[in-house]
């Protein structure tokens, strides 16, 4: 006879699967479930009057997607792309609408499973130094994965650049 399960907190996961690259020389993470495509680095066209971050747009199968810098957005240079840049497709819901933006990072490198109890909160450095736009600490045998909280990495200001820039790419 096989008996309904009965699913409570404790026997749920506590794990959540998030997509691993490197932005300079760090590694960050994005939860999967904002990650709908990872493709090469390849033709993006300039939008004039952009911030610096904003490399342009790229055509994807027939959409203008905005493209934005992660090292430029997290304050490095502009990324010079190699064999292993490439460009993280993901998408959020803004204003009711779905987007999709580009993210130029340096390589990707895994899917992980990160468990919550592995998670540590974002660091306070003080006055001056921002980490709101870090969602956790993810520790592992290698070091920490700074987990982006990227609403907060793509502010409001950021945002309305970016539709800006698909509007005049259209």
């Amino acid at each position: 006879m096989n008996l309904p399960q009965v699913i409570n907190s404790e026997s749920t996961p506590t794990n959540v699967q998030h997509l691993s690259f490197r932005v300079r020389k760090a590694r960050y993470a994005l939860p999967i479930e904002l990650v709908r495509e990872i493709i090469e680095y390849g033709q993006i066209t300039t939008v004039p009057m952009m911030p610096a971050c904003i490399h342009g747009v790229i055509n994807l199968r027939g959409n203008v997607v905005p493209v934005l810098d992660l090292a430029a957005r997290l304050g490095a240079e502009l990324t010079q792309p190699s064999k292993r840049t490439c460009i993280i497709i993901i998408e959020l819901e803004l204003n009711e609408q779905q987007q999709r933006i580009g993210l130029v990072v340096d390589a990707v490198d895994a899917v992980l499973d990160i468990e919550a109890a592995d998670v540590e909160t974002a660091p306070t450095f003080g006055a001056g130094i921002r980490t709101d736009f870090i969602a956790g600490m993810a520790r592992d045998e290698r070091g920490f994965t700074i987990m982006l909280d990227v609403r907060r990495v793509l502010s409001l200001e950021d945002i309305l650049e970016l539709n800006r820039a698909v509007a005049r790419a259209n």
